[in-house]
């Protein structure tokens, strides 16, 4: 897509999950009679809702309508048995339990908006306590080395092995959430996650520390895979763009703690295990909060409560009555290919899906980078403690703050986009946060290593460059994360997937190296290298914007609903214009 201004000036997814239906619906009759491509909004609204935004069925050929179907029977494309996927929703059986109406209040879509931002308030708290988990110990280093007997470079592993648990955790409790509910994934991810604290704190070698630190990593992922499902859940198109990228400020706001109150805790008399205690009684706070406030919202996980509740009152009566995803049988087969066979798939085939992935993976990296980097910055060079090292960090918190408001700032125009596209913008209006992050991370890699090198140069100016390069970072995730849900719609969690898989391994290799790159190569001459990665990731946002839509028309996994319905009003305006002529 060229232009982005509008519809007529074409040819042609802890993000906004575009939700067509009631969009169209409203304007329908502004459009005249229901098109193949309102069937075609419909139906991916329903698998979206249905299946998590993961639905289980491959993607039909991308030239299915024009070429194996007759324009006339297009409309009809998810009825057809011989292309159906195995997974198509079938008639509603009289039995079926469903929603009681359009205003049913058990579906999460109708609650009060004041009930929805106490829900992503819930999510966003547990988010901040496992992020904060993650970077908390990178303070003590120092001590658990001397204490526990142990290397320099092992020392590091505290927390690099946290984010390899992230690596394997959202393989499990994704799909879980999907198959359970997601309350109950948090809740005993949650309580697990907790307990495996006191084998940090009591951990007499690196070896226990290690092992337990690896399992809490693997428990903590779960608000970070299912906290976006939770927006999707709640919130329509237009409100969602809004509370993700407060839960996505959250998700940064953690690890920017975490140094700051390891920092003081560490060298007060309580000591270094003192950290790990702190973030069990933090974990377990969160975990209590979760049990008592977190409700239910994947909608066939209520529907299916529903329908057991109703089966109890009535055991007669009601003895067939049933939800969907009572019906629904999973294989492991079946599992297996959604939660690692088609992420990886999708990250082989897709061009959009592997390059953000490259550009999140070296972003996560460089701010994890930045718990082993600002000690040689700031303790060695500027001779500052580690207490005040850790306060450093709270620059990366206030950029993450900004990046919030930008985001939303940049988000004004959706409600009108939604109304112009017919619940479909073009995924590429995504992409303006990273388009303004991707210069602004090199500016800021190079501000920090030149002014941060020198101990003549006051340590303020290096520490300022932290708001700018948190601001960066949480910006070009919530840009590209966008990107990817509107991008990808019901195959989004299998992109996220692979996503989070490939950056949370690379975020737990940056920790591993970063000192010694530091020291070897000089507080300059790192930053310069990072910088020069970063600007050469600078102009993938930039590409997308341009030549997205072409890339996503010839994708696999691409829905590309608005470049249809561009094409649909381009036909309804010419025809506008021969009714007028005639």
């Amino acid at each position: 897509m060229d232009k982005m201004a509008s519809p007529e000036s074409s040819s042609i997814p802890l993000s906004a999950l575009p939700s067509p239906t009631a969009t169209i619906i409203e304007h329908e009759p502004d459009h005249g009679p229901r098109s193949p491509i309102d069937e075609e909004a419909e139906d991916d609204e329903k698998r979206i809702e249905r299946y998590g935004a993961d639905d289980p069925a491959e993607p039909r050929p991308k030239d299915f309508n024009e070429k194996i179907l007759p324009a006339s029977s297009a409309s009809s494309i998810h009825k057809s048995p011989k292309v159906a996927p195995a997974f198509t929703p079938q008639p509603i059986d009289p039995n079926q339990v469903t929603w009681d109406g359009p205003n049913d209040q058990l579906n999460p879509q109708n609650w009060s908006n004041r009930y929805k931002w106490w829900v992503t308030a819930v999510c966003s708290v547990m988010t901040v306590n496992v992020t904060f988990a993650s970077s908390a110990p990178s303070s003590a280093t120092l001590f658990i080395k001397q204490d526990l007997h142990t290397s320099t470079e092992v020392s590091y592993l505290v927390t690099s092995i946290f984010l390899v648990g992230y690596v394997f955790g959202p393989m499990f409790w994704g799909p879980g959430s999907e198959l359970v509910g997601r309350r109950p994934i948090f809740i005993v991810t949650l309580a697990l996650y907790t307990l495996f604290h006191i084998g940090q704190a009591h951990a007499q070698n690196i070896t226990t520390l290690l092992v337990t630190r690896f399992f809490s990593g693997f428990f903590a992922c779960a608000p970070l895979t299912n906290g976006g499902g939770v927006m999707a859940d709640i919130w329509d198109p237009i409100n969602r763009g809004i509370a993700t990228s407060v839960f996505a400020a959250a998700v940064f706001l953690g690890p920017v703690i975490g140094p700051v109150v390891g920092g003081y805790v560490t060298v007060s008399s309580l000591g270094w295990r003192w950290v790990f205690w702190v973030m069990m009684i933090f974990a377990g706070a969160c975990t209590s909060f979760a049990f008592l406030f977190l409700p239910e919202t994947y909608a066939p996980a209520i529907l299916a409560a529903k329908a057991k509740r109703l089966r109890k009152q009535d055991p007669v009566g009601n003895k067939d009555v049933f939800a969907e995803s009572e019906r629904v049988q999973w294989s492991p087969k079946e599992l297996i290919h959604r939660t690692i066979l088609r992420p990886f798939k999708m990250l082989l085939v897709e061009p959009i899906l592997l390059l953000v992935t490259v550009y999140l993976s070296v972003v996560y990296g460089v701010l994890y980078a930045l718990f082993e980097a600002f000690p040689v910055i700031f303790i060695r060079t500027h001779g500052l403690t580690i207490p005040q090292d850790g306060l450093i960090f709270l620059g990366v918190g206030i950029g993450a703050v900004l990046a919030m408001f930008v985001n939303i700032y940049l988000l004004r125009p959706y409600p009108r986009l939604m109304v112009e596209w017919r619940g479909f913008p073009p995924a590429e209006i995504r992409l303006y946060g990273a388009m303004i992050a991707g210069p602004g991370l090199v500016v800021g890699a190079l501000w920090l290593g030149w002014t941060g090198n020198y101990a003549s140069v006051h340590w303020s100016a290096p520490a300022i460059s932290a708001i700018l390069i948190g601001m960066s970072v949480v910006l070009v995730f919530m840009s590209f994360l966008s990107y990817l849900v509107d991008t990808y719609l019901m195959y989004a969690a299998s992109a996220f997937a692979a996503n989070t898989i490939v950056r949370s391994a690379v975020g737990a290799a940056f920790p591993l190296f970063t000192v010694q790159m530091f020291e070897n190569l000089g507080t300059n001459w790192a930053a310069t290298l990072i910088a020069g990665i970063a600007l050469l990731l600078a102009p993938i946002p930039f590409l997308f914007f341009k030549y997205g839509a072409r890339i996503r028309s010839k994708s696999q996994f691409a829905p590309c609903i608005d470049l249809k319905i561009a094409k649909q009003i381009a036909q309804e305006k010419e025809a506008a214009e021969n009714k007028g002529e005639v």
